[in-house]
Parts: C-alpha cells; structure tokens; sequence
C-alpha cells in the first residue's frame, strides 16, 4: 500500500521545477507510504510521478517505484496490491513474455502484464486493489487507472497549467496554483448521504476516477480539457447477467462460496510484513476470521473496539468468537475522550467532508492493529454482495405494503410515526426483546421507525430506498444555493433496462455508490492515516462474479439477511454466537452530542458562525439541533454531517 502523486504539464517543462512540484505534493502522502519516496521526472514530455512506499512484497529496492519497465516505454505510480500476480507471472512465462525479473514485487509484474495484454486487458486479468499513473514514452500518454470497485483512491483535475492527480485530495492542495471553488452540488449530495459519490469531489474543478475505469491524457492535451473516463468492468452488467445463470443447488453453493472466499483469504495473505484481521463479532468479519485461522497453522492476531454504551458494544461477542476459534486476540475499550481526540484529526484524514460516524472506531481499530501488524484483513463488502442490511430485508416488503395505501392514508401515517419520540420506542423494544421474534428485534428501534416515518411517501421501490439511504432527504433545503446533480453510480442505475429482482437492484445501487464512496474509502483513510494496508477477501473478483449468480433467497430469508454467508460461518462457529440483532461498526453518537461534545457542537454551530461561513440555512441548523438536545428527536446523524462539514471548512478553507 501506498501514496501516488503526479502532475503532467503538455509541451514538457523544466527539470527541476517539476521535480519540485512533485516533491511537494508526495511529501503530504507519508503516512500512506512511511518507508520510502522517490520522485521520476521526464521534463521533455512534461511528466512527474511521485511515490510514497509502504512495503509490503519485496522490501528490496527490486520493488522499489515509480517502476520502468526493461524495455524503457512504460513507467509506474502504483498503489495498492495485485494478489494473483504469480499466477500472471506464470503466464507470462508460458508465453515467452517474461523479463529477466529483477525482483517479487507485483507492481513489475503489472508493467509487462500491460507489456503483453495492453492496460484494458491486463486490468482485466488482474485480481486486486490498486489505483495507478502508467507513462506510455511510445504513445506519449498518461492514463490513470482504478481497481473495480474503487478500493483504492484517485482523484485528478487541473491546477494552473498543469494536470495533477494524487490518492488523497491534500497532495493536489500542496501544488503551486491549487485555487479550487467550492462545489455546493458536492455538498448538497454529501448532506444526503454523508459522503460526496463519485466522480464529484467537494471542488468543483477536481474529480474522482469512477472505480473499474481508466482515463487518459495525451501529453499535448489542452489545459482544462477533461476527457470522459472507459469502463474496463462493469460490476452492472455482471449483475444483470447473473439473473439468467442463478444457482440452482444450496448445498453447492454454500461448498462453493467457502472455496472461493479461502482462495481469496489465501491470496490476501501473502506477505512479507505481519499480518491480522479486524474482528467486530458479527457474520461478515467472524467468516473471514474463521476462514483465515482455518489456513493458518499458528494463531492469526484478531482487533476489536469496544464501548460502555449499552447497544454499541460489540467486543464481547467478538471475544467469544475469537476465544472459540483460538486467535490472538486484542480488544480496546474507548470513551467520548477517545473519540474527541480523533475528530481534530478528521478534516485532513479525509479532506472532504465526510459523515460517516464509524471513521472514529475504525480509525481508532486501525490504530491498534498497527501497533502489532502491518496488513489487516476485513469483512467488508458481504453485506452490498450478499443483502445484509435492515434495509434490504426490509425494502421490498414495506414498498409492497405502502404501494396498496392511499396518500391520506400515508399521510397519516407518517405523521404518527413521526410523533413517536425515539428513547421510549428503543427502551419498549429492549424490555419487549425477550418476548419478540429474533426477526423483529433491533438495535435501536426509534430510530428505525423515524426513518420508516420519513419513506412513507414513497412512490416506487427506488424511490423508498434512495430515501432509507438518505440522511437528509431534502438536502437543497439545508445548503445555501444547494443543488444536487446526478452522480456516476445514479446514471449506471438509470441506464438500466432490464428489469432486475428487487433485492438485486437495491444491493447494487450500494455497491457502485455505498460501498465505493463510503465504505472503502473511511477505511482506506482511516487505516491510511496509520500505515496500515486493508484487504477485503469479499471483493476478490472470483467472490463477486459467484454473488451475482446466487439467488435472493438464498441471500435473505426467514428475515434476515446473509443467509448464505450464515451458512458458511456455521461450519465454524456456533450460531448461537452469531445470532444477534445487527448493530453495525457505530458510536454512540447521539447521546455524545448531547453529552461530552456538547460545547464543541455548540460552537461549530452557533448561528452566526454559520451565517459568515455560508454552507448551510442557519434556521434549519437551529431547528434541527434544538429538536435533538431536546430528546425529541434522534438528528445525530444529521448534525454530524453539518459538523463535519464545518470542521473541513475550517481546515481548508480557513484563508
């Protein structure tokens, strides 16, 4: 894992100032790559590629970039890992393609895997998570490529004269003539979804490389000009093929779907530096635990976070897990003081805004896992693959009930639900838990019914769940001038003709957007921030190609989700110990915001600080805020996201 960082400027330019620009931007990304930096330049064509190193195959200078290729056309910035790299090298071999290797590291397989098959067909081939700058000296072209599902960031755009890209927003900041405007479309999404979707970035100027695409710039290309990124994978067309080769036989796929995830697991553990997994206790990350000490003829090092909080903490049931599957394992114990030492942190962890809550916890399990490893497996990814959110069981179901009700009728009905105040609802269903049916009881079930509130109205299955995936339903009402635009993974989901199963539409919606832009990248920062590399066994690509084939009832049935994973963890591990209402990696938020971080809500949020600062409509903030303090209401997630917010703006906008 590493930092990349790179500027083009057409025409060519002087050595020296290019060497410069590319030291000064690479040098933002040393968390990401604390072993090593070098700097390649090419003044005649105009091109500078920085690297940041975190090794992890081929701690020799063998491995060492930005990587040339032997014959001299090609040179690499490259970030991330290609796990099925030897079988490539194998390949090359049969075929007579392969160099005199001058070392094991993946990226020199990655240059003559481009060599022999060309960048789309080779990116194809590859298995793995990586974003990367290629110089094509023969073409005299730059192209920049994302793995398929975005696992590894990139972003790009122009500064000056110059077209620059980075993994991390702060590198294109540290350029000579960064001068980017605000993009309130970018915000006002955020306020939507707590993150910014792709291809926009919170700078109007700057984008992001859609996951499973490449684009390229020709060295003579026109200052400004922004050529439209080529998809190599379609994770969409996977999916709408998958409905016409279902499988058929349960038995198969459950021996199916634990051969493929083991391949995956095996491959993402090679390594030359120490290796563990992060352990929350739930279905996703005890499988890919479970499976992984299977391999391993040694205890595997397992992390987990806990908290005080009643409804939050989950690091006892991670113990019990990983006391019955015998890892080594270590657990942290955190307050409100743990995480307020993490927010001051947050603006330049992810240099956008970014809502998402759960960046505390995993920053904080990524922490602690990087003090006794350098590489940690997760199990991120089986719940968009494998329909593991509430809101999957609950989709099609409340949209097949409110579709037969009348508009008065919802009406009503919102309103009442909305009336429900959210502590009593969750204190009624705690006392009522032991009585109820494993398939209604929920964590937090106030807050379940606030959202259920908020989609009454709905008028298609899409329609409801854009809703349940929304923070803020009416965004524009929240940001000054706000107005959203239709994101990357928006228009795949519009462009889709055929009519695919209901569960299936709604678990790829996650994927290209959720997933990609939330998930991956809160974890890649986050671990990031600490030198630490991630893998994500469930997004190998034998794992996802299998998922798009798998029937949805064998993905949520009885009401629950997962049911295939289940059935996979089962063989290891009790279901007694699995079986728990979800919880999700989360702080308790609402109550810190009303408790510890109460003053510095306060604060970021008075009204006229708000008013100076412009982003969002001061009354609305007011409301919201007055509503939550009161008890009356749950807005944590809400005002964290204007919080957030304002903290970046503090950051990065300051001056």
């Amino acid at each position: 894992m590493c930092g990349i960082a790179g500027l083009l400027r057409p025409g060519g330019g002087d050595a020296t100032t290019l060497t410069g620009i590319a030291v000064v931007m690479t040098a933002t990304l040393q968390h990401r790559g604390p072993d090593a930096e070098n700097i390649w330049t090419d003044p005649r064509s105009g091109i500078a590629f920085g690297h940041r190193r975190l090794a992890i195959l081929d701690l020799t200078e063998a491995g060492a970039q930005p990587m040339k290729s032997e014959c001299g056309r090609f040179t690499v910035t490259f970030n991330g890992e290609i796990y099925n790299h030897l079988d490539i090298r194998k390949e090359l071999e049969v075929l007579g393609a392969a160099p005199n290797w001058r070392g094991h590291s993946d990226t020199e397989t990655l240059l003559y895997a481009i060599r022999q098959w060309g960048i789309s067909d080779a990116m194809n081939r590859f298995v793995g998570m990586f974003a990367l700058a290629l110089w094509d000296e023969a073409r005299q072209e730059l192209t920049l490529c994302r793995d398929r599902f975005g696992e590894k960031p990139l972003f790009y755009g122009w500064s000056g004269r110059d077209l620059v890209f980075a993994s991390e927003l702060k590198a294109l900041a540290a350029h000579p003539d960064w001068s980017p405007i605000l993009n309130r479309s970018a915000l006002t999404s955020f306020m939507r979804y707590c993150y910014v979707p792709a291809p926009q970035t919170i700078w109007s100027d700057i984008r992001k490389l859609p996951p499973g695409s490449s684009v390229t710039f020709a060295a003579g290309s026109t200052v400004g000009e922004m050529p439209q990124p080529v998809q190599y994978w379609s994770h969409k067309e996977l999916v709408i093929a998958g409905q016409n080769s279902r499988i058929d036989s349960e038995a198969d796929a459950i021996v199916e779907l634990e051969h493929l995830l083991s391949q995956a697991i095996d491959r993402q553990c090679l390594s030359d530096v120490p290796l563990g997994a992060f352990l929350s206790g739930g279905v996703d990350s005890s499988t890919i635990v479970a499976l992984m000490q299977k391999q391993s003829p040694q205890p595997i090092r397992t992390f987990t976070i806990g908290f005080s909080e009643g409804g939050f903490d989950e690091a006892s049931e991670a113990r019990d897990v990983a006391r019955h599957l015998g890892t080594s394992h270590t657990e942290l114990y955190v307050d409100a003081k743990a995480a307020m030492d993490v927010i001051p942190m947050l603006p330049r962890m992810y240099d956008e805004p970014f809502g998402d809550s759960s960046q505390i916890p995993t920053h904080l399990v990524a922490s602690l896992a990087r003090q006794h490893v350098t590489v940690a497996l997760s199990g991120d990814a089986g719940d968009e693959l494998f329909g593991g959110y509430n809101r999957h069981v609950w989709g099609t179901k409340l949209n097949a009930r409110l579709s037969g009700l009348s508009k008065p009728v919802r009406s009503v009905l919102g309103a009442t639900l909305a009336a429900v105040a959210p502590e009593p609802a969750n204190t009624i269903v705690q006392l009522l838990e032991p009585v109820l049916p494993k398939s209604l009881r929920t964590r937090r079930a106030g807050d379940q019914v606030a959202k259920i509130a908020r989609i009454v109205g709905a008028q298609s299955l899409d329609d409801l769940y854009r809703l349940l995936c929304s923070i803020d339903s009416t965004p524009s009402d929240s940001v000054i001038q706000g107005d959203e635009k239709a994101s990357w993974a928006d228009s795949e989901m519009n462009a889709i003709a055929t009519c695919l199963d209901p569960l299936d539409r709604m678990t790829l919606a996650d994927s290209l957007s959720y997933l990609s832009d939330d998930i991956l990248q809160k974890v890649d920062r986050a671990a990031m921030s600490v030198s630490l590399e991630t893998r994500v066994p469930f997004l190998d690509k034998n794992v996802v190609e299998f998922s798009a084939r798998v029937p949805p009832s064998m993905k949520i049935r009885n009401g629950r989700g997962k049911w295939l994973i289940r059935q996979v963890l089962y063989k290891h591990v009790p279901a007694a110990l699995i079986d728990r209402p979800k919880t999700g990696f989360s702080i308790p938020l609402d109550q810190w915001l009303r408790g510890p971080l109460k003053s510095w809500v306060y604060d970021l949020l008075a009204p006229e600080r708000l008013r100076q600062q412009g982003l969002f409509n001061p009354a609305r903030v007011e409301l919201m805020l007055h509503q939550h303090m009161s008890g009356r209401r749950n807005h944590g997630y809400w005002l964290w996201n204007v919080l957030m917010a304002q903290a970046w703006h503090d950051e990065w906008c300051a001056n």
